[in-house]
């Protein structure tokens, strides 16, 4: 059984992202999370972050479908 809550970084690591990344989805509401313990240490349920994926690749996929990804963006896709 997986665990329900995920620290920043464990999603860092299956984003590939840095945990400040991380913080600033949070920050910015893209990525639902919750303050728990005595330390209000971030948590964020592994549901909530299954549901940004999905969120990200129907918008990716729009913007593919829309012919609006620029250049930048598909390096980026590359790299």
């Amino acid at each position: 059984m997986s665990a329900r809550f995920l620290t920043i970084a464990d999603v860092a690591e299956q984003l590939q992202l840095s945990a400040q990344g991380v913080r600033a989805l949070i920050r910015s509401g893209d990525l639902p999370a919750i303050q728990v313990g005595a330390r209000r240490l971030w948590r964020i349920e592994d549901q909530a972050l299954e549901d940004y994926i999905q969120r990200q690749l129907a918008s990716t996929r729009a913007m593919v479908a829309a012919g609006t990804l620029s250049e930048d963006e598909d390096a980026d896709q590359r790299a």
